[in-house]
């Protein structure tokens, strides 16, 4: 009997030693899965930091090599104009007052046909001056798209923000033929100031917008009709003390298991080499912890992605009063 009693205590000790190791092993494991955690948040903002810095540098040369010939081209047309028209003035009056040329003269004239070169001028240079504005225009929303000359939050105006980030993706667009048929709708509200990072959150509007621009890229491959129109929507409104953002296409879409993992860090339905998996990851990243706002993602195969970002108006609220999430 003391035999058993003895075997029964040894067993519930055991019992309890291995109940005590498997939640001390469970805990470790937590720990642990909490510590990967960490440590992709932080690898993450290390990326994200490593990028812009990049960026940044890459940003304020290229800025400073085109704005200085371009400085040039743009201070010098208004007088090669004036010469311009100083020199068809003169030949205007050659022609008044000389009014029989020498054969070789008209001959010559004739080549070079005169009559439309000097018609055909005036058009030459303002072609030159709007492309050189172009150039201008770009190289300042390229500036203003980055902002990475600006450590802290500053009062902005998000609709700069979205076209400065369309001028950026222009390219992407009007080099395929495929999608030059894309449809930029925009409906902006009338929005104050955004309390923000702005080249973080240009940042969140590129990834975002060239995700939607792959999908419709795939959906024009796969339309069974020519009545598609493939379309992008963005839409900024305000909502208790949020700036609310929507980029909506009508894409592939995604089915729900892909939707739920597209935040992941790594995770990419892209082919080997055509995607880190970062983009959204480090969006989602921006979006929540350094700006408390929300990054959410609504998704049916064949019906198009939605994005929706809601940003703070205001990061410093008096007596730390910010607006809350839940309400959304």
């Amino acid at each position: 009997h003391q035999l058993l009693l003895a075997q029964l205590q040894i067993h519930e000790m055991t019992t309890a030693a291995m109940r005590e190791s498997q939640a001390q092993l469970r805990q470790q494991a937590q720990q642990l899965e909490n510590a990967l955690l960490e440590l992709k948040h932080t690898q993450l903002q290390l990326i994200q930091t490593e990028k812009m810095s990049s960026l940044g540098q890459m940003v304020s040369g290229v800025a400073h090599e085109i704005n200085n010939p371009l400085s040039f081209i743009l201070g010098n047309l208004p007088y090669a104009e004036q010469y311009l028209q100083d020199l068809i003035k003169m030949f205007e009056l050659y022609e008044k007052h000389y009014p029989e040329p020498t054969p070789e003269i008209e001959d010559f004239a004739e080549e070079v046909e005169l009559d439309y070169s000097i018609e055909d001028l005036p058009r030459v240079f303002s072609s030159i001056k709007d492309g050189a504005e172009r150039i201008r225009q770009f190289v300042l929303s390229l500036r203003n798209f980055s902002r990475l000359d600006e450590s802290e939050m500053k009062e902005v105006d998000i609709r700069e923000g979205l076209e400065n980030t369309l001028v950026i993706i222009n390219s992407k667009l009007t080099e395929n033929e495929k999608l030059r048929g894309i449809v930029i709708k925009k409906e902006y509200g009338n929005l104050p100031l955004i309390e923000c990072y702005a080249g973080q959150l240009n940042q969140v509007f590129l990834n975002i917008l060239v995700n939607a621009i792959d999908a419709l890229e795939e959906a024009i491959a796969s339309a069974k009709t020519e009545n598609f129109l493939p379309t992008i929507s963005l839409e900024t409104s305000l909502a208790k003390g949020f700036c609310v953002i929507k980029i909506i296409d009508n894409g592939v879409g995604m089915m729900e298991d892909v939707r739920k993992k597209i935040f992941d860090a790594f995770f990419t339905t892209k082919p080997v080499g055509s995607g880190t998996g970062l983009g959204l990851s480090i969006a989602r990243e921006i979006i929540i912890k350094q700006h408390g706002g929300k990054l959410e993602c609504f998704s049916e195969p064949g019906k198009g992605t939605e994005f929706v970002i809601y940003i703070p108006i205001q990061q410093s609220h008096p007596n730390n009063n910010k607006p809350t999430l839940r309400q959304f």
